[in-house]
């Protein structure tokens, strides 16, 4: 999965509930295993002939989860073309709003991005 960002939140979907499994996810899991087996091909790729330049995405829903309304945020980061870092994740509060639940999620990415910076910027020599 850590290599298949296409899949990561399906998967990670799936996962929430093996505790408490049913038929509708059993049909799910074999979905994502027919994508995988049409699509071999697809990954991550880090060619070397790539800039350094560290752009970062974002985004957030306000309650797009439906059994509890609670917001999926998710953001990425590229050195280039290269993809470095990225998540998804259901956020722990309910956001009172889009702007509630954008705002959190930069306060993170902003964060983020000044620690991939500082990694990038110090020689330790």
């Amino acid at each position: 999965m850590a290599s298949r960002p296409d899949i990561l939140f399906v998967v990670c979907l799936c996962a929430r509930f093996q505790a408490n499994t049913k038929e509708s996810h059993l049909f799910a899991a074999k979905r994502i295993f027919k994508y995988l087996a049409y699509t071999p091909t697809l990954g991550l790729w880090y060619p070397r002939e790539s800039s350094f330049e560290l752009h970062t995405y974002s985004d957030a829903d306000f309650g797009g989860y439906k059994v509890n309304r609670k917001s999926t945020s998710g953001s990425c980061q590229f050195l280039g073309s290269m993809l470095v870092y990225w998540f998804s994740k259901k956020r722990n509060s309910v956001a009172l709003s889009t702007t509630e639940a954008e705002y959190i999620l930069n306060g993170s990415c902003c964060a983020q991005a000044i620690w991939m910076k500082q990694q990038l910027c110090n020689d330790p020599y």
